[in-house]
């Protein structure tokens, strides 16, 4: 029997994870609901940065609101994968020329923008998980004596 093991994932494992990932989900308020929604992102020093545009749901629910990123992997035969998440205060940058230095990152917006803005994250709370096959230990009934 092969056992699943939770591992508690550290902080360099979480940025070294986030880095690898390409589509991540923020999570914020929208009418005084909670609302989900797929995002591109670059890592930049300690935020996460979603390029948007000027008057998206992202932008405007984002603005000093504190939020909730996300981004994962899984495998579903094996049952095994990991998570991380951010949770920080937000903020809206809309200066052209902080703008253009983020634009280098690669991140795209998911519509087009014509006015085009990011989202950034504060990481004041990362935290990951790890499920992953463990040992294979011998049942009961396969087991032998010598």
């Amino acid at each position: 029997m092969t056992d699943r093991v939770l591992e508690e994932l550290s902080d360099a494992e979480c940025r070294r994870l986030l880095a690898t990932a390409a589509i991540g989900r923020i999570a914020y308020t929208e009418g005084a609901l909670p609302a989900i929604q797929p995002v591109s992102f670059a890592v930049v020093g300690a935020e996460v940065v979603i390029p948007t545009r000027r008057g998206s749901k992202v932008a405007a629910a984002s603005r000093g609101a504190v939020v909730a990123f996300e981004v994962d992997e899984h495998d579903r035969t094996d049952r095994t994968g990991w998570n991380v998440t951010v949770v920080g205060a937000s903020r809206l940058i809309t200066d052209p020329v902080e703008v253009a230095a983020l634009d280098v990152t690669g991140a795209r917006a998911w519509a087009p923008a014509d006015e085009p803005c990011y989202v950034a994250i504060g990481m004041t709370l990362l935290r990951g998980r790890r499920i992953s096959l463990g040992t294979t230990r011998p049942s009961a009934d396969t087991a032998v004596s010598a």
